[in-house]
């Protein structure tokens, strides 16, 4: 994992506002499920979901119930954690 593809991250979360909002709810809390995330950021829960889907396709989250169709799970992966990590006290 390199700098570059930390700082990379980084500048791609910053640059949508949904994005944002899904790393600072991930820093206080272990577990995001979309449902909730939407209720307590006043966003649809599509929009939530659609930034989990982009942070799972990059990597930064892993679903931990991928064989159900609703109320999935998911926790920051390790690249996923050191990007946050990065963003503290920087950008959340």
């Amino acid at each position: 994992m390199t700098e570059d593809l930390i700082d990379e991250h980084v500048r791609w979360i910053v640059s949508v506002d949904r994005r944002l909002i899904l790393i600072e709810y991930m820093k206080k809390n272990m577990v995001a499920k979309a449902s909730e995330v939407a209720q307590e950021t006043q966003r649809s829960t599509q929009n939530i979901s659609h930034a989990l889907k982009e942070f799972e396709d990059k990597g930064l989250i892993e679903c931990l119930t991928p064989s159900k169709t609703t109320w999935k799970k998911y926790v920051l992966t390790e690249m996923g954690k050191t990007v946050m990590e990065k963003m503290d006290g920087k950008f959340i």
